[in-house]
């Protein structure tokens, strides 16, 4: 089959020939129809987030159709909430591939700070590829609305999120920094259930903040600008850790300032004049299978516009390059 791998050394990817995977027991094998490009892909192959597997196959943004189950799960399998697969299910894949099951986090409902994770295109190999493995109790059903291209987005961007929305959900005055797959999808949800969008982009990049009042935001503008009104709360999708202040600077007395990536750069000194009055800095980390359940049927409620565009699967550093420059408004998706 035909794949793109991380590079010895990373600094990229390239078209490979590599051998079609051989699901395990518990694993399902995928035919992938789309793939995401996700900024975490980019902190993959940069080197921002060390240790990938050797020679992996990036993607965590994965659709496809079970192919083949593994040898003792040949009557079917459980995938997440317990639903049994079949050969030509649609499916996702997201991030989280794999935990142990075992560990205080896992028995505690907290699966996603699993001591010993395996990750989809990081850890574990991933969709960058005609096919690919996944653990069939990390795989999702998709809404029927969406095409597989635009369902690639929702595994990620989209469960990302979620998570994040989840914990500020209460906010009626809302703000998101950095303005690309995630904030195009989860400002849409907010605004369906009656949240205020601000949206805050790189100084100068008018095409987001046009990108954002289409879709519907109340307000669009520079990082570097204050909020016409105080926020109930920001969630930073942007991976600058220059933002956190100035997220904290924009929200009100209480109010929480959510640090969506799994990748930041360092966070300044600032006064603490600003993070008194009881406001709150947080992260989020992966994601649990409930998430995946609880956000695809919301999915299927909420008529999201993602915004794609597609690329062949040997255009994937293409891509990459296009969303590190800040060329994509919505989502890149590679086509195999």
């Amino acid at each position: 089959m035909r794949a793109m791998v991380l590079r010895d050394g990373g600094g990229g990817v390239e078209l490979r020939d590599v051998t079609i995977p051989e699901p395990g027991p518990g694993q399902v094998r995928i035919k992938v129809n789309a793939c995401g490009v996700c900024r975490t892909d980019l902190h993959v192959v940069d080197g921002d987030l060390s240790k990938p597997l050797s020679n992996v196959i990036p993607g965590h943004e994965v659709v496809g159709t079970v192919e083949a189950i593994g040898p003792e799960e040949s009557d079917g399998t459980a995938g997440s909430k317990g639903h049994a697969l079949a050969i030509g299910d649609r499916v996702g894949v997201p991030w989280l591939g794999h935990t142990c099951g075992h560990c205080d986090y896992c028995r505690g409902h907290q699966e996603n700070l699993c001591d010993t994770p395996g990750f989809t295109g990081y850890t574990l190999n991933g969709g960058y590829a005609e096919f690919c493995v996944a653990d069939a109790q990390y795989v999702f059903p998709l809404p029927d609305e969406y095409d597989d291209p635009h369902a690639a987005p929702l595994l990620c961007a989209g469960l990302i999120g979620y998570r994040s929305w989840a914990m500020v959900r209460d906010a009626k005055v809302l703000g998101l920094y950095g303005f690309g797959a995630a904030a195009h999808i989860i400002a849409q949800v907010a605004m369906a259930k009656g949240v205020e969008i601000h949206a805050f982009t790189s100084p100068g990049d008018i095409q987001a903040q046009d990108f954002a009042r289409g879709l519907g935001a109340v307000w669009a503008g520079g990082s570097d600008e204050a909020p016409v009104k105080p926020l109930d709360a920001a969630i930073i999708f942007a991976p600058v850790g220059g933002l956190v202040p100035a997220a904290l600077q924009a929200v009100r007395k209480g109010g929480t300032v959510v640090c969506a990536g799994i990748h930041m750069s360092d966070i300044p000194s600032f006064p603490y004049s600003i993070l008194w009055e009881e406001r709150v800095v947080r992260s989020v980390a992966n994601l649990t299978r409930a998430d995946g359940d609880e956000f695809m049927a919301l999915a299927a409620e909420v008529p999201i516009e993602t915004h794609v565009r597609p690329y062949p699967l040997a255009e994937a550093q293409q891509a990459l390059d296009d969303l590190r420059a800040g060329r994509l408004s919505g989502a890149a998706v590679l086509i195999p």
